[in-house]
């Protein structure tokens, strides 16, 4: 396939950077396409160097353009690419999912529809995931709808939506259209004079009492009071002349129901929005949709095909199908699946809001990297990548899930592996003093499989250089890429520079950081609810890196660099 020459070659190297930037939300990478293509096509690594130029120049090209140029584009070059990766292609388009029941490309919907009271966590990236997969698998179309008609209880955070937003095109999210409930409000008070008009919702003016009454299979009184009454009360509602608690609007359902929370359950209420304001609106409007109500009513008149969600969902369900059934409407597919924790984090938002809230100064954050927040996690340095795997691969299932982190981490690891440059550090810096005939100079190759790209690093007899305090104990190592020495006092002694030597001997390869020009590194190390702080240092490479760079620090583990303040630089540990 390689042979035809450097015009064929640059069109293959296009065909894999399309397939990368398509697969990852529009933005591909150097590291990732170059692996694609070796592992592809091993013959070419002879013309590494060559390769790499194409590469970058094609990664650029594929992300100047946009996902639907992307799309087309790739599929005018997909039979360049092999079986491999088209392979790998189907399955990032959802090809690993089951087939949705009654769905018709072109013709499919789904939505994701968060509650902006916080960020989203890994639990929630679930269904915004495979909502948008199953979109794209059936060429139809993914909307994101904030839920945000609670301001009392689930009070929306201004904030929130745009984090939301981040962490959606982060994860490689993408939505055709975008709505927001709060802004909608004349829309569901349009459809709750229908629903009043038609008999299939009342007033309830009846207060606390209604709850015993329907605990007991009985209503409101109003509730058999004709059309023409319930709209003059709706009115009454709508222009304040009813508090907050003295009238709700309940849709009519089976008073004999088993489920007590199914009976006539509510859907709009009054909110004091005087004392509980809301972000967007603030209290321009008084009567609220319920839950159950607002998704209803948005549901349908958006031409949601298929709602995916968890099952905590399924009375739910039922709830809402009254509102299908009094329009005649045509409900959605609904497909519920179970729960997914991830071991050894935290999810819940009001557990996060209250460790924030009672104990200020100890965590960074939402994105604080002990939390199972979306944006935690990218701080701690998981790949949206490995993220999206993931849950693809645990897919629709009914039954709970707990992932836990060393499935997680070994997802990532793989992928981290690929990409991350080489760095040396010494977390426990021991300083020696270099005995030797001349300069030395050693030149490492920054990742195993880019053997040309290396770095120089140069220590001369006298200066000084800095091991591991763990390492200090041998009589002999072999510093990486410098030489075999031995350990006398607070001495390195150059012996040779001989591999066979070191393997004679069976010399440890240690990593060493040359005292001039040596970073200081502050490593954050997330261990259950506590930071772990190690200082140490690194190589003078590390400081051409930027915030959110990866890296491998050789022997430590992979990190994030999350700061540099001064002549100091801040990583979060990620996993071995």
């Amino acid at each position: 396939m390689a042979s035809g020459g450097p015009g064929e070659l640059e069109r293959i190297v296009r065909a894999y950077a399309l397939l990368n930037a398509v697969r990852y939300g529009g933005k591909a990478s150097v590291g990732s396409v170059m692996s694609m293509i070796l592992g592809d096509m091993p013959e070419l690594k002879p013309r590494a160097r060559e390769l790499a130029g194409l590469v970058k120049r094609a990664v650029d090209w594929a992300n100047s353009l946009s996902p639907e140029d992307q799309e087309r584009l790739l599929s005018e070059y997909r039979g360049l690419v092999r079986a491999q990766a088209r392979r790998e292609h189907r399955e990032a388009r959802g090809g690993g999912l089951p087939p949705l029941p009654g769905a018709r490309e072109g013709a499919v919907v789904t939505r994701f529809a968060p509650n902006p009271d916080f960020v989203i966590h890994i639990g929630n990236a679930r269904p915004a995931i495979v909502s948008y997969e199953y979109a794209r698998m059936y060429k139809g179309r993914m909307i994101l709808r904030f839920e945000d008609t609670d301001p009392r209880t689930k009070t929306p955070l201004k904030e929130a939506y745009d984090l939301i937003r981040e962490d959606l095109r982060w994860l490689g999210v993408g939505w055709d259209e975008e709505y927001v409930q709060s802004m909608r409000m004349g829309v569901f008070y349009d459809q709750a004079r229908a629903m009043l008009e038609r008999g299939c919702a009342y007033v309830d003016l009846c207060g606390e009492e209604s709850r015993s009454l329907l605990a007991s299979g009985r209503a409101c009184r109003t509730r058999d009071e004709p059309p023409e009454w319930q709209l003059e009360q709706w009115d009454r509602m709508v222009e304040g002349h009813y508090s907050e608690g003295e009238a709700v609007v309940r849709i009519k359902t089976d008073l004999s129901h088993p489920n007590p929370s199914i009976r006539d359950w509510v859907a709009l209420r009054i909110i004091d929005t005087d004392r509980h304001p809301h972000p967007l609106v603030g209290s321009k409007y008084r009567v609220w949709p319920t839950y159950n109500y607002a998704v209803s009513v948005d549901d349908h008149l958006m031409g949601v095909t298929h709602v995916l969600r968890g099952k905590e969902h399924q009375v739910n369900t039922e709830k809402q199908l009254y509102v299908y059934k009094c329009f005649g409407w045509e409900p959605p597919v609904f497909i519920h699946f179970g729960r997914l924790k991830l071991e050894g984090f935290i999810m819940s938002k009001s557990k996060i809001r209250k460790l924030l809230e009672e104990n200020p100064g100890k965590f960074m954050g939402y994105d604080d990297p002990r939390f199972g927040t979306i944006a935690g996690l990218r701080r701690r340095g998981i790949l949206a990548e490995a993220i999206r795997n993931v849950i693809l691969s645990i897919g629709v299932k009914p039954g709970d899930a707990t992932l836990s982190w060393a499935n997680l981490a070994a997802v990532n690891r793989k992928l981290l592996d690929e990409r991350a440059d080489r760095v040396m550090y010494v977390d426990r810096p021991v300083g020696f003093r270099l005995e030797a005939r001349s300069c030395l100079e050693a030149e490492i190759p920054l990742h195993p499989s880019r053997p040309r790209e290396t770095r120089r690093l140069r220590a001369c007899p006298g200066s000084t250089i800095y091991i591991d305090e763990g390492d200090a104990g041998h009589e002999e190592v072999r510093l990486m890429g410098l030489g075999n020495f031995r350990l006398v006092g607070d001495r390195l002694v150059m012996v040779n520079d001989d591999l066979d030597y070191a393997r004679k001997r069976r010399l440890p390869i240690i990593q060493w950081v040359p005292g001039e020009g040596a970073v200081k590194v502050r490593i954050l190390e997330p261990s259950g609810l506590d930071m772990v702080v190690h200082d140490g240092l690194a190589e003078p490479r590390l400081r051409v890196y930027t915030v959110d760079d990866r890296l491998q620090f050789v022997r430590f583990g992979f990190v994030r660099v999350d700061s540099k303040d001064g002549d100091v630089v801040t990583v979060i540990y990620t996993h071995k």
